[in-house]
């Protein structure tokens, strides 16, 4: 796969909001989103127009050199996100700045709320939980309460004790209603946001169909989704240990950061990535 990057016009982009990510979703504009965990890398995601910036809590095993993400606290994430916010706004301020919930900061609304109001306060603009219908009613309790929340389903690394390991989900016909139904329970209770990790991309495409108010993110589900996100160490090549096999190493394409990311949201923008029959499952 080759993609020219070409050079953004950071004074000529607005700035991201829940309306202007409704109208990309709208008009089948494809969505990018990155992971950013410090103020550099958030700033050079966004002078290459990136769309929305995940402080994602895979800074556990990237960052922090955890086996996975279920050590992250709720306070590494509210200093990741100040961080990546100042980086943000030293730049254009254009990307949505999207905060993950950690591992048991939402186990009631309530709490749900309160770990929320934190990652905002720290600059998220939206946060994001891993569940299906369970989450639905803290779903509905954050978003009336001002917060824009994004779910997350397929793998799901928070509960990869539960799931067996790093294991595709929705091959069966019943794993597939479930994450079908799960979806739209999210989307009705006012997600508008939902990233589809790991699922066959023909589901993730019926998926997509099906939803009008929530934009689906893919990570390995396939470029049928509205949008397409991967970890920042991943497409910079610089991951140790096991790649993911959706991964794709975007310093190939060019000898910069600044170039890797602009051909990454290139390569999605003209759905050059990801390739489906490698991530068919």
């Amino acid at each position: 796969m080759s993609v020219q990057p070409s050079a953004p016009e950071p004074g000529k982009r607005p700035a991201m909001t829940m309306h202007s990510l409704m109208k990309m979703l709208a008009d089948g504009e494809k969505i990018t989103m990155l992971t950013a965990y410090d103020a550099t890398f958030a700033a050079v995601a966004d002078l290459a127009g990136v769309e929305i910036i995940l402080v994602g809590d895979s800074l556990g095993m990237v960052c922090q050199g955890h086996n996975s993400t279920i050590p992250v606290t709720l306070e590494s994430m509210r200093y990741h996100t100040e961080c990546v916010a100042r980086g943000v706004q030293k730049q254009n301020g254009r990307p949505i700045i999207l905060g993950d919930m950690p591992f048991g900061s939402y186990a009631t609304p309530e709490q749900a709320f309160q770990s929320a109001a934190t990652l905002m306060q720290a600059g998220a603009h939206m946060v994001k939980l891993e569940g299906g219908a369970w989450l639905a009613p803290t779903v509905e309790f954050l978003v009336t309460r001002g917060i824009p929340v994004c779910g997350h389903l397929g793998l799901t690394p928070q509960s990869v004790n539960t799931l067996g390991g790093y294991r595709v989900q929705g091959r069966t016909e019943t794993g597939a209603q479930k994450l079908m139904q799960d979806s739209l329970l999210l989307q009705n209770a006012g997600a508008q946001a939902l990233v589809l990790e790991m699922v066959p991309a023909a589901l993730s495409a019926e998926i997509t169909r099906a939803l009008t108010t929530c934009a689906t993110i893919g990570i390995g589900a396939g470029v049928d989704t509205a949008g397409q996100i991967l970890v920042l160490h991943d497409m910079l090549g610089v991951t140790q240990g096991k790649v993911p096999k959706f991964a794709y190493n975007f310093m190939t394409e060019s000898g910069t950061i600044l170039g890797a990311m602009q051909a990454f949201v290139q390569a999605v923008k003209t759905q050059k990535f990801p390739v489906n029959e490698l991530h068919a499952w």
